[in-house]
C-alpha cells in the first residue's frame, strides 16, 4: 500500500518505521529537524527487544504536493495539531484514500455518523472552528486507537517501550473491506489490528486512563507507577476515573475492563512518563483539550458533574499557558545538580 504518515513523532515513526520495513511505500510528511535525518538516514527503531532497525526504504518531504494520492493517510499529530494540515490533506486524497486517525482522546468526529440525540454535534475543544471536520469527509475515516508506549529521542529516531495494539473500526461500526485491508497491513508490520464494532467504546477505554494519568504525571512529574503506588494520586485517579465513567455510560458506552484493573495495567508500565509529561519538560504545548478539555465538554453535554477532572483540568490547563507566557519548560532537577 502506498501510506502517507502526517507526522514522524513517537507514533508516526514507530507504525510508520514498521509498516516500511514490512515493504509497505511509507511517505512522512514532517518538516525541520525530522525532515533532514530521516531523508538522510531513514527512520531508526529501537525495538522494546533491543534491537536496533532501519527503515532505510522511507521517503521524507515537507511538500504535500510532490507526494500524490494515497491508498491511506494516517493523521499522526496531536489533536491540537490536525487543524494545521486539514487545508493540505486533499492533495493526498484519491477516490478510495482512507484517512487513520491515531490522536489519543475523544477525536473531532466523535459524533460523525453516530446516530442518537448527538449526532452531529461537534466536539468544540478538539475542533473549535469545524475546519478538521468540513476538511475531512466522515466517509473518509477510519477511527484507530494507539495503545503503543514510545518516545521520539531523537530526530528519525524512535524508541518503542511496550505495547502493539492499534484497534481499528468504522465510525458506523460496518466491517468494509477497507478497514480489512488496513488491518490486515498493520497486523504484517506486527501490530494487533483488530476490526471492532464499536471504536468509540475502545477510545473511552484509552481515554480513561490518559485524561488520569497525562495531567496527573505532567502536574507532580511522575511516572505511571508512581502516581498508581502512592496511596493518595491513586485515590484521585480512580475519582476521575469514575465521574468519566458516569460520562460515558449517558453515552451508552460499556467499559469491558473494571477500574481497578485498568489501574493496574498503567502501574505495570512502570517507571514510563506519560506523553503529557514529556511535553511539559520539553517546552512542547501539551495535549489537554482532546484529553481532558473533551471529557469535560462531554460531561457538561450530559448534565454530568466531573469535580475532580474539572480541578485537574484547570491546573494543567494553567500550567499550559504559563509556559506559554514564559516560553518555558517545567522539568525536575536533581540535588547533586542544584548543588553544581
Amino acid at each position: 500500500m502506498k501510506i502517507a504518515i502526517i507526522g514522524a513523532g513517537a507514533i508516526g515513526g514507530l507504525v510508520g518505521a514498521r509498516l516500511a520495513l514490512a515493504g509497505e511505500e511509507v511517505t512522512f510528511v514532517v518538516r525541520g529537524h525530522n525532515l533532514a535525518a530521516i531523508g538522510a538516514r531513514g527512520m531508526r527503531l529501537l525495538t522494546a527487544g533491543g534491537d536496533e532497525l532501519i527503515a532505510s526504504n522511507v521517503h521524507a518531504t515537507d511538500r504535500y504536493e510532490s507526494i500524490g494520492p494515497q491508498d491511506a493517510v494516517i493523521l499522526a499529530t496531536k489533536a491540537h495539531q490536525v487543524e494545521a494540515v486539514v487545508d493540505q490533506l486533499p492533495l493526498l486524497l484519491g477516490p478510495h484514500t482512507t484517512v487513520v486517525t491515531m490522536q489519543n482522546g475523544i477525536p473531532y468526529w466523535y459524533f460523525q455518523r453516530h446516530g442518537g440525540p448527538y449526532e452531529g454535534t461537534r466536539v468544540t475543544s478538539v475542533d473549535p472552528h469545524g475546519k478538521v471536520a468540513a476538511g475531512i469527509p466522515a466517509g473518509r475515516v477510519v477511527g484507530c486507537v494507539v495503545y503503543p508506549a514510545s518516545e521520539l529521542v531523537a530526530p528519525g529516531v524512535v524508541r518503542h517501550i511496550e505495547g502493539d495494539r492499534l484497534p481499528l473500526g468504522e465510525l458506523d461500526g460496518t466491517s468494509t473491506e477497507r478497514v480489512r485491508d488496513l488491518s490486515a497491513c498493520l497486523e504484517h508490520a506486527g501490530f494487533k489490528a483488530p476490526v471492532l464494532d464499536n471504536i468509540r467504546a475502545e477510545i473511552w477505554l484509552k481515554l480513561w486512563g490518559n485524561l488520569t494519568f497525562n495531567p496527573v504525571s505532567s502536574l507532580s512529574h511522575s511516572t505511571l507507577v508512581d502516581i498508581c503506588q502512592y496511596p493518595l494520586t491513586r485515590d484521585l485517579a480512580a475519582a476521575m476515573m469514575r465521574e468519566a465513567q458516569a460520562v460515558a455510560h449517558k453515552l451508552d458506552i460499556t467499559f469491558r475492563v473494571p477500574l481497578e484493573k485498568r489501574i493496574a495495567g498503567a502501574e505495570k508500565v512502570g517507571k514510563h512518563k506519560t506523553s503529557m509529561l514529556q511535553d511539559v519538560e520539553a517546552g512542547r504545548e501539551p495535549e489537554i483539550d482532546a484529553l481532558v478539555g473533551s471529557v469535560v465538554e462531554l460531561a457538561r453535554l450530559t448534565d454530568t458533574p466531573t469535580p475532580h477532572i474539572d480541578t485537574v483540568y484547570a491546573l494543567v490547563k494553567l500550567l499550559a499557558r504559563t509556559m506559554s507566557d514564559r516560553r518555558a519548560h517545567v522539568r525536575l532537577l536533581e540535588t547533586d545538580r542544584l548543588a553544581a
